[in-house]
């Protein structure tokens, strides 16, 4: 079967709707992937020194650790499609800035920190707005949830990591704002598309509270529950250990693995190859094994292949390893979203959202803190190579907080019980 067709019969039963939410991510997936190339390569312009790198890397996720539980408070709060559209405007407006700047030559590693920081901001409330209108739009059912996740999730691979870095290595040897302006467009096109989906009903207030009331109660449900709260430690201890090798990936591909701008964005790509793979096959290890067997065994490959590029000696074992880590990483991203989603009651999305992203996200500014210190210590290749044990740790947690047993108990669960405080459909 073409995948033209594969994507055809994913496509079928979804509301029209989902396909312009679809394109709209997919647009914007695009622009962000050229930024993934285009931000290190701006920083390494400025400075040489890995710590300096890692604290851009690092701004760039501080948002969610700040204030991920406030803005999932809020989100359940507004309208989650005019939080959307609007989050992408702002963006598009902070970036445009930055090109002005650039081109005045007004830029240094201060403002590239401080945009970064904001631009963060702007993704709390866009991501989290998102992951609470999918459930939303898709009524919570699970087969639903399932192959729009494959398809959003197989848009973004397709654009951030397969075409997005080799035309963001391109663009920026055409000129460093090129890039910038290029995502400020995508950004404009997203916000447009968001803003002519459905509006869906916003859950009326039991009582009037306070926003960190609001905020708390998110958190509650997740740590309260072991298969949500092992879900969101599965993202935050990945991310604790991609995050370190991360922050100084472009200089590892320079002074290790000897490639130059446009190699770094084509090793970036290898990653597209295995996460189309990847998201392919979560729709298969769903259906063959269940859902708390797959993401052991995919925790299990993430830490092998982060082995791998550690001890690599030249770009193609590097991109090979790379292409293995994204395969398993974007097959979990199929999987977890789609098990919150169908579990968690709707009128805690958002917040139940930005709990397990702030844990998630919020877990990354440390390890990239943390690997700008080892490279720094103890070479380039140290981050990787720590990184890998930390994933291994993983993979026993996963084994035991979201085991298949649980999961698959919470599922039922939550087809069984009634919820009042539901939304009702849209």
């Amino acid at each position: 079967m073409s995948p033209l067709m594969s994507l055809r019969r994913l496509h079928d039963g979804l509301p029209p709707a989902f396909s312009r939410l679809w394109f709209a991510s997919a647009v914007s997936s695009l622009g962000d992937g050229v930024y993934l190339v285009a931000l290190p390569l701006f920083a390494v312009s400025l400075t040489p020194d890995p710590f300096a790198l890692s604290l851009v890397t690092a701004a760039s996720l501080l948002p969610w650790l700040l204030f991920g539980l406030l803005g999932g408070a809020l989100v359940d709060r507004w309208d989650r499609r005019r939080t959307m559209w609007i989050s992408d405007l702002a963006r598009t407006a902070l970036l445009s800035a930055l090109v002005a700047a650039t081109a005045l030559g007004a830029v240094d590693l201060q403002l590239l920190i401080a945009v970064a920081f904001l631009l963060g901001i702007g993704q709390i409330f866009f991501d989290t707005a998102s992951s609470a209108y999918l459930p939303q739009l898709l009524d919570r059912d699970l087969t639903s949830l399932r192959r729009a996740n494959t398809l959003k999730q197989g848009a973004q691979t397709a654009t951030n990591e397969f075409a997005g870095p080799p035309l963001g290595g391109l663009l920026f040897a055409l000129g460093r704002a090129i890039p910038l302006a290029f995502d400020a467009l995508s950004f404009l096109l997203s916000g447009l598309l968001i803003r002519t989906l459905p509006a869906q009903p916003v859950a009326p207030a039991k009582e009037r509270r306070s926003l960190w009331s609001d905020a708390r109660e998110g958190a509650a449900y997740v740590f309260g529950n072991r298969v949500l709260l092992g879900l969101a430690l599965r993202f935050a201890v990945g991310n604790l250990a991609f995050a370190g090798g991360e922050a100084v990936l472009v200089l590892f591909a320079h002074r290790t693995l000897h490639i130059g701008n446009s190699g770094y964005g084509l090793l970036l790509a290898t990653q597209a190859v295995g996460g189309l793979a990847g998201t392919a096959l979560a729709g298969l290890l769903g259906a063959r094994m269940k859902t708390g067997h797959a993401l052991t065994v995919t925790a299990a490959v993430e830490a092998a292949a982060q082995l791998g590029l550690g001890v690599s000696s030249g770009p193609l074992t590097a991109g090979l390893a790379m292409a293995v880590c994204s395969a398993a990483m974007s097959a979990t991203m199929v999987l977890v979203p789609s098990v919150s989603q169908a579990i968690v009651p709707a009128h805690l999305t958002g917040r139940v959202s930005a709990t397990n992203r702030m844990l998630g996200v919020g877990a990354a500014p440390v390890g990239a803190v943390l690997g700008g210190w080892l490279a720094t210590a103890a070479g380039l290749r140290a981050p990787f190579v720590a990184g890998a044990f930390v994933l291994a740790a993983m993979t026993v947690l996963v084994a035991v907080l979201t085991s298949a047993d649980r999961i698959e108990a919470a599922l039922e669960k939550a087809r069984d019980e009634t919820a009042p405080a539901d939304l009702p459909a849209a």
